[in-house]
């Protein structure tokens, strides 16, 4: 699908050079495997080359958004009217001292660093080895499972700001249940690293840990291309079991589909539509509602033109 754009391509062009890639489909970048086309891409490789290329967009007055892991977010089929920035920046550092802790710029996948951390004999981390996406979405979103987030885990998170760069302690982060005073608010702010806090352990008894939680979430959740869960918890009871309640398991527009596994998971079988997930989206907030009284409220984001 080609869309027009109206972004200045010649000045990114004279700004970025060959890096810069022109309407790129973002479906293969998403967890859901399901999106429109950007405008332009541009990747990057480090926490630096990140920051240099967010303040580059920001003097260009040229709008982007931030591409981690591509989890907890449906693109829409139009795609993107603006740059993708793809974070690709990796670099991690282990503190194994008094009080262990890791460095980890935002590009990082939060599941392979909680197995690095087991490989140091550190725990913590043991939450996030089943969890989608990348550190800076979990510091963004305050990603969470099995009792643990990122709450209990944040030291302080680099931040990209128009006043240039600022370390943010988690106190200043306004966490709340899968959210931030990054996400509510809308902040112009760019995750480029977190600090987060470890503890000692052994490596045979976090990987234990880590195992059952796997375990446990391959047991419970379905297998196939998702966004993750799709709604937040409702205080004191959950997304899935309302959907389920309301008689929407295994309910299908086109290839997308309400999971008979996991209510709260929506399935792309093949070539899915993101306008096809949007109607179950509709249907199962609008059934809940009127059955069981109870308002679902979104926990990935929609992402481009709608």
């Amino acid at each position: 699908m080609f869309m027009p754009t109206t972004l200045p391509l010649p000045t990114l062009r004279a700004a970025f050079g060959d890096r810069l890639q022109e309407n790129v489909s973002l479906a293969p970048y998403t967890s859901a495997r399901i999106g429109g086309p950007a405008d332009a891409l541009l990747s990057v490789a480090s926490g630096d080359e990140l920051a240099g290329t967010v303040s580059r967009l920001w003097e260009l007055g040229i709008p982007f958004i931030v591409l981690g892991g591509g989890s907890n977010m449906l693109v829409s089929d139009r795609g993107v009217r603006g740059v993708v920035v793809l974070n690709r920046a990796k670099n991690v550092r282990f503190d194994k001292g008094s009080r262990p802790r890791v460095h980890a710029e935002a590009g990082v996948v939060i599941a392979n660093l909680a197995r690095r951390a087991a490989s140091h004999g550190l725990g913590g981390l043991e939450w996030a080895a089943a969890v989608p996406g990348t550190v800076g979405g979990a510091v963004y979103g305050n990603a969470g499972a099995f009792g643990g987030d990122m709450t209990a885990n944040l030291i302080h998170a680099e931040l990209l700001t128009e006043q240039g760069r600022e370390n943010w302690p988690v106190e200043k982060m306004g966490y709340g249940y899968r959210t931030s005073v990054l996400k509510r608010r809308g902040l112009k702010a760019v995750v480029l690293s977190a600090e987060l806090r470890l503890e000692h352990s052994t490596r045979e008894v976090v990987s234990v840990k880590i195992n059952e939680f796997s375990e446990r979430r391959r047991a419970t959740q379905p297998p196939g291309a998702s966004m993750g869960s799709m709604f937040k918890n409702p205080p004191g009871d959950f997304a899935g079991r309302l959907i389920e309640a309301a008689g929407l398991k295994g309910k299908r527009f086109g290839t997308a589909e309400i999971s008979p596994v996991h209510a709260n998971f929506f399935i792309n079988h093949g070539q899915t539509k993101a306008a096809d997930v949007r109607e179950l989206v509709n249907l199962a907030q609008k059934t809940v509602a009127e059955k069981l009284g109870v308002n679902l409220e979104l926990e990935i984001e929609l992402i481009g033109e709608w």
